[in-house]
């Protein structure tokens, strides 16, 4: 009879591509550090090889295992691992991530050596010497499109997942990365088509406004693409798809979320109180943009009479406590920690806006078949909102919560078939469903 104690001891053939993927990763992260000494200045183009090549072959390599194995997702473990259960080497990363946001933000000179080592691309898409955002947005771009390959190996077996991931990365590319570096070449203004008002809140601040209608007929045509999608195709899309037409296809940040933090969806705080505290957070922030941008445009129709620098002021304090400390700090740098949609789920304004469309006048709605469920509680553990997915399921409730991004991993990790992403009619929404898969 074979003796199968070897088989069980022997390690995991995909170990040494995870060890070498790692080793990839830890190499770019030191020559990161090495550019920042001083050493990026002087040769720019070797570290900007070293370390956009050394991150590309530690993500593509660390992937190869989940392209090898069989179609279902592999959590197995996920839970003991300290690089996803909150462990030493989560905060670490957690220390990590916050500490170069803090830096990216408020001390840029320190990294004034990486920042040189972008200076090949960006002259060659922005025609000029790279900045610190550059560098950022550089960074983020390659963490999408790098984790958004594990992301589509991992569930390669899910045409939805391929296709959503395929979309953010998409966008993350060419909407947010390399058409506003390439107006910049073209002496445009810099613009984010992908983003808007009240994510993007300053495209609908006066001053912003006037500069684009001031640069010509592009700079219109900006104005008028951010106000259509902020005011027109925002709630009809939402109407019809509900809020994961942006959260979890579109937007960068859900991007983000979606690909480097998906090792962390599991760290998110389901209990009743963080539901409470979301609920306040993320609705205030909506409220002090909403504000702000009222008192900006208050002040500008009476020539700053009224607010002095009031108005400035709020919107001053809006950009460091929401957009810089909250959106980045806090958002990203938590990750390993609370989970990977922090940012979306306490503080997005955007997200709040579509929530409430998505709650009250949306066709969109997770339908659950409550008799095949089996309380393995696989959905509420990866749900990255923090929604207890399972107290539905058990009710054979539909699922319609504001705070849903409709990324579908909670339909994906059920062994049974329960949860199904549906886009029905408006009214009965909230009356269990009989599911198309129920009638046969």
């Amino acid at each position: 009879m074979k003796d199968i104690s070897l088989s069980i001891a022997s390690p995991s053939p995909t170990q040494p591509l995870q060890k070498l993927g790692t080793t990839f990763t830890a190499c770019a992260i030191l020559c990161s550090i090495i550019a920042i000494s001083g050493a990026g200045k002087s040769y720019p183009l070797l570290f900007f090889f070293l370390i956009i090549g050394l991150f590309i072959s530690g993500g593509i390599t660390y992937s190869i295992p989940y392209f090898k194995a069989k179609a279902g997702i592999k959590n197995d473990g996920i839970m003991q691992n300290s690089l996803s259960s909150r462990g030493a080497i989560a905060w670490g990363i957690a220390i990590l991530m916050t500490g170069f946001y803090i830096i990216l933000y408020w001390f840029p000179y320190y990294l004034e050596g990486l920042i040189r080592t972008m200076d090949p691309m960006s002259m060659i898409l922005r025609a000029k010497p790279s900045d610190q955002w550059f560098l950022y947005g550089a960074f983020y771009t390659l963490a999408v499109l790098i984790m958004g390959i594990r992301f589509i190996a991992k569930y390669k077996f899910s045409r939805y997942h391929i296709i959503r991931t395929i979309s953010v990365m998409f966008f993350q590319l060419g909407f947010a990365f390399l058409l506003p570096a390439f107006l910049l070449k073209l002496n445009q203004p810099e613009f984010y088509f992908s983003y808007f008002w009240p994510l993007k809140y300053s495209y609908l601040f006066p001053n912003d406004l006037d500069y684009l209608i001031k640069s010509g007929n592009m700079g219109v045509f900006m104005v008028f693409w951010g106000l259509v999608m902020t005011f027109v195709a925002t709630p009809i899309l939402t109407y019809n798809y509900g809020k994961r037409w942006y959260c979890s296809w579109v937007c960068g940040c859900g991007a983000l979320a979606e690909t480097l933090g998906d090792p962390y969806r599991q760290n998110s705080d389901k209990s009743l109180k963080a539901w409470k505290i979301e609920r306040w957070m993320v609705h205030s922030v909506l409220v002090f943009i909403t504000l702000t941008t009222a008192l900006l445009w208050l002040n500008s129709w009476k020539s700053g009479t009224i607010l002095g620098d009031a108005s400035g002021l709020f919107s001053q304090w809006y950009g460091f406590l929401i957009g810089s400390v909250f959106s980045g700090v806090i958002g990203t740098g938590f990750y390993p920690i609370m989970g990977s949609r922090v940012w979306c789920r306490f503080g997005c304004p955007m997200a709040a806006v579509l929530g409430l469309f998505q709650r009250f006048k949306s066709k969109f709605r997770i339908t659950t078949n409550g008799g095949q469920c089996i309380s393995c509680g696989n959905c509420s553990t990866y749900c990255e909102m923090g929604i207890d997915v399972r107290a539905y399921a058990q009710k054979g409730e539909n699922i319609i919560r504001a705070s849903c991004v409709g990324c579908g991993v909670c339909s994906s990790v059920c062994p049974r078939g329960v949860l199904k992403l549906e886009n029905l009619e408006e009214e009965g929404r909230f009356i269990p469903y009989i599911r198309h898969d129920e009638e046969k």
